[in-house]
């Protein structure tokens, strides 16, 4: 049976972060877990090796694969700062439009830096995230 390598862990954050090798990058992961902890009321746990996530919430798709996920978090990678929404959401398309300087993949938002994008929009995107989870699995549980 697969199983989910993405799981929530005990994992330090603060020493996650230390840990990235840009200086640059760990400031901006500093601003992000300010932004996402604000924005979400959650407390920032590690899931997998390198996702900072907020919140969670169970999810179960017809082909019967289940498990949890993060609500909404952020990844400092080598490359570019990942952000992780949930996926599905014509709105997310909407308010991307006025983010600001970002690429997106197949479930992450990337940018390359904070000063890149509209925090404010940022915010909205975290918030339509967790209302939109929130509305697609409401009989599952959620922190």
């Amino acid at each position: 049976m697969y199983e989910l390598k993405t799981k929530e862990n005990d994992n330090s954050v603060i020493e996650f972060i230390e840990s990235v090798d840009s200086i640059k990058k760990r400031e901006d992961a500093y601003k992000l877990l300010d932004i996402f902890r604000e924005t979400t009321g959650y407390p920032a746990k590690i899931w997998g090796p390198s996702i900072i996530g907020f919140g969670s919430y169970h999810y179960k798709y017809a082909s019967g694969h289940e498990g949890d996920a993060p609500l909404v978090g952020f990844s400092p990678r080598k490359a570019k700062i990942s952000l992780y929404f949930a996926t599905g959401d014509t709105e997310r398309e909407e308010l991307l439009k006025d983010f600001g300087k970002h690429t997106t993949g197949k479930a992450c938002v990337y940018i390359n830096k904070v000063a890149d994008i509209d925090v404010d929009v940022l915010k909205a995107l975290i918030n339509r995230s967790i209302a939109f989870l929130r509305e697609t699995y409401p009989n599952e549980k959620g922190d």
